[in-house]
Formats: structure tokens, sequence, C-alpha cells
């Protein structure tokens, strides 16, 4: 039986993720069990916003019907969680933030606040009225060369510039695997949460043309705060060979000290306006429930036959 959504945590007070790779999960109580080479660990996934499954994972439909039912975010990801391939469903079944977030979208106007109030967010001040969108732009990028030029300073890292390549990961130097690495688990987490309170991740304002557009505009607001100064300090104490799983680590400890997920919550309230959080919606109290039809003079309920009124 579905449970009321009421009843579950909010996302703002949900864990962040956890990473699985080389095991089997299945479905135990109101939770999921994880097995490997090591034993099992029951995960409580109610508690859990995102669930980050990496090569070598099985998952049973139990196991997968009950985080849908808890409202975790499952994503199926690659090695290290660099590469999405697949995500489930999130926790909230109402349309109420999605529709807000494509009329802001579609309107030249408030897309351009939009814009220019997320990069008040990264700058923490007001932007000058009589700046361009390019020059915002400039002043962007100052901010962040200035960033990894103070992390490499404080960490003693030589810095020489963002650059990877996908196909050849090793090849890059360590400070650069340990940025990747950080910002997929944040670009996880910001995913999840865009999901969660039913926004979708392709609709971005200053990104766009890509499926995780929005994505990366949430994620930018936290880079410089949380992934470049972890990346940095992880990639200087050496032991190279696991440093994506040491960043991962200190992500996921970072990202709940810091209360991460109720920082987007809050974000998206600045943006957006009162954001419908999962539990609060009649969808979401009853996911029966048809919704509505759209009529140009008002909506009106679904789950009927106008034809015998008509």
């Amino acid at each position: 039986m579905m449970r009321d959504l009421r009843i579950l945590p909010k996302i703002r007070d949900s864990w962040s993720y956890l990473y699985v790779e080389h095991a089997r999960l299945d479905q135990e109580n109101y939770g999921i069990c994880i097995h490997d080479a090591r034993g099992c660990v029951y995960v409580p996934c109610a508690s859990l916003s995102l669930l980050m499954l990496g090569p070598g994972t099985s998952v049973t439909h139990a196991a997968i019907a009950t985080m849908a039912e808890a409202g975790c975010l499952v994503a199926w990801v690659g090695e290290q969680g660099i590469r999405l391939y697949a995500q489930g469903l999130g926790e909230t079944r109402s349309a109420a933030n999605l529709l807000r977030q494509a009329a802001l979208w579609a309107n030249p106007a408030e897309r351009m606040q939009v814009v220019r109030r997320m990069y008040e967010m990264r700058f923490r001040e007001p932007i000058p009225s009589e700046l361009t969108l390019r020059q915002v732009r400039g002043k962007e990028g100052r901010r962040v060369r200035a960033a990894y030029a103070a992390a490499s300073r404080k960490f003693g890292i030589e810095w020489t510039g963002r650059q990877y390549k996908r196909s050849d990961w090793d090849q890059a130097d360590p400070v650069n695997r340990a940025l990747s690495a950080a910002n997929a688990c944040l670009y996880g987490v910001c995913h999840a949460a865009i999901v969660s309170l039913g926004y979708s991740p392709a609709i971005g304002f200053i990104h766009t043309g890509k499926i995780l557009s929005f994505v990366y505009d949430v994620a930018d607001l936290y880079k410089v705060d949380l992934t470049v100064p972890l990346a940095f300090e992880e990639a200087a104490r050496g032991d190279h060979n696991n440093l994506e799983t040491r960043v991962r680590h200190r992500c996921r400890d970072v990202f709940y000290e810091q209360r991460l997920l109720k920082r987007i919550v809050s974000d998206l309230e600045d943006l957006f306006g009162p954001v419908a959080e999962p539990g609060e919606t009649a969808a979401d109290k009853d996911m029966a429930l048809p919704g509505q039809l759209w009529d140009p003079d008002g909506n009106v309920n679904g789950g009927r036959n106008f034809g015998e009124t008509a």
C-alpha cells in the first residue's frame, strides 16, 4: 500500500546521497538492504534523497518500488558517478513548480530576472543594472579564476586550468580528477532536489540545450564554496590511487554538514517564489487523482466524462 507522503521527511531534511557499486540491492521492511562481499547494510531510504547505482549493481523490482514510494530518486551512473545514464521518479506528483519554472523561462523579461538573481547569489551582492549579460559573465569568470587561484595557494597545488577528457580519464592531473568527481556528486544532489521538488532538470535559465541544463544552473551556485576547496584539499593529500573514492566520501559529509539540500530549497524559493514541497499538494496526497483539465476560462477537474453532461 502506498504510504501517505505527508509523513515522509521533506527533501530539505533528507540525507544527501549514497553511491553504491558492485553490490546487490533488495527490499526489506520500509527500506532496502545492500549486499556485497563484506556483508549487508540496511538503508532507511525514506531519509535518503538520492541513490546512485554504479557499475556492478543489481536491484530488485521490490527495492525500486520501495524507493519510489519513499521519494528517493534512483540514478544509474557510470564509474565514479561521472556519467548519468538513467533516473527514476522524484518525490512530488504535482506539476505546480514545473509550470512556474516553465512560465518564467518562456517570458524573456522574467527569464532575465532569474538569470541576474542567480548571478547575484553567486556574487553575494547586487548586480549594477547598467551591466550587460556579457559583462556579468565576464565578472563570473573572474570570480571562478580567483577561487581556483586561492585554492591553489592555500593547498600548495599547481593549477594549470580546468581540463580533462571523459575518454581518457586517468590522464587528467589529480586536482582535475578530484574536481570532476566532486562536481559529479554535486550534480547528483542538485538533480535529486530539483526532481523531488517537481522542477525540470532540462529547463535551464543560464545553461540551455542540455537535458541537465537547470542542474548546471543550480550546481554553479555552490561550486566555489563547496567542491573547489574540497577537491584541492583532497588532491593535496596525495595517495591518488583512491582519490575519487575519498572525494565522494568528503562530499557526502560536507553536503550534510552544510545542509546543502536545505540551501537548495531556500535558494529555489528565492528564485521562483514559495516552493510547493512534496506532500503539500492534492496530487501528492492522493496519487490516484487524475488532475485537472486546462480550460481558457479556468481549469476544470478531470476524472469525469464530459459527454454525459454536454
